[in-house]
């Protein structure tokens, strides 16, 4: 009833939309986390590109993926605390904001170290939004709605492979790998006027501070999910970083293919965001422990059939695409249920840890690649994946709520 009542202060919100259907605040929110996933992954697609231009290895370029996880991780359960009672429609403008000087910035970068600086302000952007963006569901939408509005606020991260990293890999190539992050900024620039047309004002709920989020590390079913999380993406990025390089070794594969190729990646991650928020919905458990089987066993089939032709190469990218679009909306149906009177915490702390998993997975790959082959992250990747089928089977049915 509370909701409710909340709900009809916001009369313009409401009386715009019909019923069932999502008010178009949401998704200007997902825009936004659209925006940030794919300024992060931008590099994924221009890494080649990106490293011979700058005189870069793989290996290091692939830093431009890690230094924005390591900030955001720290970002993300920080800012909350910086910004105690800001309006959360205001905060969200001002990281678009600066996600659009931040991308110029690397657009106009003379050198690596100044695009390492860039993407060092990237990483704030994508903690910030995450730590806010994350459980606004239930501030813009009626309860019933509530599922979802946050399926559709993190299907961001699938569209991003979809409509962003394949779009920035195409322009990369036809223009030059800093037109790419130029557009970005502009992009961004529109994401932020967006959210300041359609965002209601959203005053903060009380401060959170660093005690109350990290209090949520002594909660088991937190901590079993944040295990899943460190499980999962960590083994998808010491992949998925170095996915460029895999498939320009497979034969008949050129670089307008890889551009398709990404694109039924990202198509399949929107169709497994969407089937794994509804599943995780009812059983987070079961989800995650389906999700984390499938991503393991086809990212270790990546690796073994790394030169096959291009149809199994596009079959293996499918089964990819669907478990790990799944990953995030699952992981945060886990964590809501396991902390439900601390959302805002919880997802900083979500968004911490799965930022920081970001950037070891990214880490962790670079050094395989340079090491072992590029095939080696695969390997790398798909065995960390595993490993979260076994943090899942442990957990316990009584963890995930």
């Amino acid at each position: 009833m509370h909701r409710n009542r909340r709900w009809n202060t916001r009369p313009h919100t409401q009386q715009t939309v019909r019923r069932g259907a999502l008010p178009p605040a949401v998704f200007a929110v997902a825009a936004a986390t659209f925006a940030v996933v794919t300024t992060e992954m931008l590099p994924v697609g221009l890494l080649t590109s990106l490293g011979a231009g700058l005189g870069t290895s793989d290996g290091t370029a692939g830093l431009t993926v890690t230094l924005p996880g390591l900030v955001a991780a720290l970002a993300a359960p920080l800012l909350p605390v910086a910004v105690r009672r800001a309006d959360r429609r205001l905060v969200l403008c001002a990281l678009m904001g600066l996600l659009a000087a931040a991308n110029a910035l690397s657009a106009l970068a003379p050198g690596f170290e100044v695009l390492l600086a860039a993407r060092a302000l990237v990483g704030v952007c994508i903690g910030g939004v995450w730590a806010v963006a994350a459980g606004l569901a239930g501030r813009l939408v009626r309860e019933d709605g509530v599922g979802r509005a946050t399926a559709l606020v993190f299907s961001g991260i699938a569209v991003a492979s979809v409509a962003g990293v394949p779009t920035g890999t195409l322009l990369g190539e036809l223009a030059g790998w800093r037109w790419a992050f130029a557009a970005m900024g502009v992009f961004s620039l529109g994401v932020a006027w967006l959210l300041a047309l359609l965002l209601p004002p959203l005053p903060a709920r009380g401060a959170v501070g660093l005690g109350e989020v990290a209090g949520l590390l002594r909660v088991p079913p937190v901590r079993a999910g944040l295990l899943v999380v460190v499980a999962l993406v960590t083994g998808h990025f010491a992949a998925y970083t170095y996915v460029r390089p895999v498939l320009e070794r497979v034969p008949d594969i050129g670089a307008g293919l890889i551009s398709v190729l990404l694109l039924v990646y990202g198509t399949a991650g929107i169709a497994g965001n969407f089937l794994g928020g509804a599943a995780a919905a009812r059983d987070p458990r079961r989800t995650l422990l389906v999700i984390s089987a499938v991503l393991g066993g086809t990212v270790l089939l990546t690796a073994a059939l790394g030169g096959a032709r291009a149809p199994a190469a596009a079959a293996l990218l499918v089964l990819w695409g669907l478990a790990y679009g799944g990953v995030s909306v699952g992981a945060q149906n886990w964590l809501m249920a396991a902390a439900p009177t601390r959302q805002e915490a919880a997802s900083a702390l979500f968004a911490g840890v799965f930022n920081a998993a970001i950037a070891l997975g990214a880490l962790l790959g670079g050094r395989a690649a340079d090491h072992y082959g590029v095939p080696g992250a695969l390997w790398l990747g798909g065995a960390l994946a595993l490993l979260g089928t076994v943090a899942v089977m442990t957990a316990g049915r009584r963890t995930a709520g």
